[in-house]
């Protein structure tokens, strides 16, 4: 490698001349529907307690009687009243969990600020801001009279970035959306940052907010029998070769073996279409179908039917169901799916040696899976 190479790349990358090493997890954070702290949503998840409950007409208008949403939530209340009064829900949401999830490391992983990466994953950042600023400059006396200081929060990348500079992490900084794969994706996408060569570090998350304007959207997104109630948050993971996690003191909660995705194009085809995607990724990682023992689906129809085709005959993983106790995360849900898995894992729940995958169908043609090992 040439004096030039190493000029050409960018601040905090990583020589991967060598063997590239596993990624695994080795910590993650939740501000859920059932709180604040990681332990309350692993408490939840490990119960199946229902997060849904009825939502004050008044308060949160729209088309959905129920909702899940993140108790008292306030960015003020959350992050304080410095650098907040303009700050919308989606960002105030993902500022905190990626807060936590740092509490959580010690400040030493910020210590070479440009070594780490930032993904999050969101649907179209806030739905509200945008349609309020879009209807401020209707409605107002000049088009141009809006309030400028509420513009940043139109931008999709606005929570991705607003997070980086409050936690002062200068690596990478990336926004993901794809529907109800993104946490996938995010997965995907932090993986190809570091093994090519651009962080040492990967701080993964995804966020969604509760607003009248996104559940309209999602109300007319949704055929009638398929109109569950939303909810909405953040979960956040810290991805990291397992050196480095060696060196820092961080004990692995799972590797990550690989995501895998794959389009359909009638609804009829979405179940094979899944079924291909998890046979090609457990053959791409060298991992046996028989070592499959826990699953945590989307929930969409035929989901299960077709992880099942993928695994030997009369095979039957543990199922682990996050739609029904959180609502429709939209953007949010397979992280939510995948930070389910950390909580188990972090209770025991994985063992070495077997298998989880995380898997998905999207209503707008594409399917995916991600395949995790203690």
């Amino acid at each position: 490698m040439t004096a030039a190479d190493v000029a050409s790349r960018p601040a905090g990358s990583t020589d991967r001349t060598g063997p590239v090493d596993e990624l695994v997890f080795t910590a993650w954070s939740s501000v859920s529907p059932y709180g604040m702290e990681a332990a309350a949503y692993a408490e939840g998840i490990r119960g199946a307690a229902s997060a849904l409950a009825d939502l004050d007409p008044e308060a949160f208008p729209g088309p959905y009687q129920q909702g899940a949403l993140v108790p008292d939530f306030t960015a003020a209340g959350a992050l304080g009243k410095k650098g907040t009064r303009t700050m919308d829900r989606v960002t105030a949401l993902a500022v905190s969990t990626f807060g936590s999830l740092l509490d959580a490391c010690g400040p030493a992983l910020v210590e070479r600020p440009e070594s780490v990466a930032l993904v999050l994953g969101t649907g179209s950042g806030s739905v509200q801001s945008i349609m309020d600023f879009t209807r401020d400059s209707l409605t107002g006396d000049r088009p141009h009279l809006v309030d400028p200081a509420r513009f940043p929060n139109t931008v999709m990348n606005r929570a991705a970035g607003q997070s980086a500079i409050w936690h002062g992490v200068k690596g990478p900084n990336t926004t993901v959306a794809g529907g109800w794969l993104t946490g996938l994706l995010v997965l995907g996408y932090a993986g190809r940052l570091y093994r090519g060569g651009h962080c040492e570090r990967v701080l993964c998350g995804v966020a969604e907010e509760y607003s009248e304007q996104r559940a309209w959207l999602e109300w007319h997104a949704a055929d009638g029998d398929a109109r569950i109630p939303l909810g909405e948050g953040g979960a956040a993971w810290l991805l990291e070769s397992a050196d480095a996690a060696r060196a820092a003191g961080r004990t692995p909660l799972a590797r990550l073996r690989g995501t895998r995705f794959r389009a359909y194009h009638r609804p009829a085809e979405a179940a094979d279409a899944l079924t291909r995607c998890v046979r090609a990724l457990l053959d791409e990682a060298g991992a046996d179908p028989a070592d499959v023992r826990l699953v945590v689906p989307l929930g969409t129809d035929g989901e299960e039917d077709a992880v099942r085709e993928a695994l030997p005959a009369g095979q039957e993983p543990e199922w682990i169901h996050c739609r029904p106790l959180l609502g429709d995360t939209s953007a949010a849900a397979t992280g939510f799916q995948t930070v389910a898995l950390l909580a188990l894992a972090a209770g025991g729940g994985l063992p070495a040696g077997q298998l989880a995958l995380v898997t998905g169908i999207d209503r707008d043609g594409t399917v995916g899976c991600a395949l995790l090992s203690g």
